[in-house]
């Protein structure tokens, strides 16, 4: 089997760490995808963090477990009030595997394009 076939399919297979696969499940909403655009800025507070969503607290509650648990996020608490911080090291780990593919996949248009240059 090629390895662009083995490639294709073992995408279809979880092979990717737990950690990587919560990471690209945080980022696949777009509230949550803005949430971690206004914490590039800085830290926030959760009550500053939702208020551009008109959504509830429970969900901006469960929005915040899902950056959690991918790490995309650390809370802290201060008397009643809880912030937000961003924390970029998940998402470097998923740029990684972003750049890899990318190398992967343009080897092989590069070796399918040197392919049919020699066969014209």
């Amino acid at each position: 089997m090629s390895s662009a076939r083995a490639q294709a399919r073992g995408s279809r297979r979880s092979t990717a760490p737990v950690a990587l696969n919560d990471v690209f499940g945080a980022l696949s909403d777009p509230t949550r995808r803005a949430m971690l655009a206004q914490l590039t800025r800085g830290e926030c507070s959760v009550t500053a963090l939702s208020e551009p969503f008109r959504i509830s607290a429970p969900a901006i509650s469960k929005h915040l477990r899902v950056l959690e648990k991918a790490g995309l996020i650390v809370r802290r608490k201060t008397g009643r009030v809880h912030y937000c911080t961003m924390r970029a090291g998940a998402l470097s780990e998923a740029g990684e595997w972003i750049a890899k593919q990318q190398a992967f996949w343009e080897q092989q248009l590069e070796s399918l394009a040197r392919h049919l240059g020699e066969s014209t």
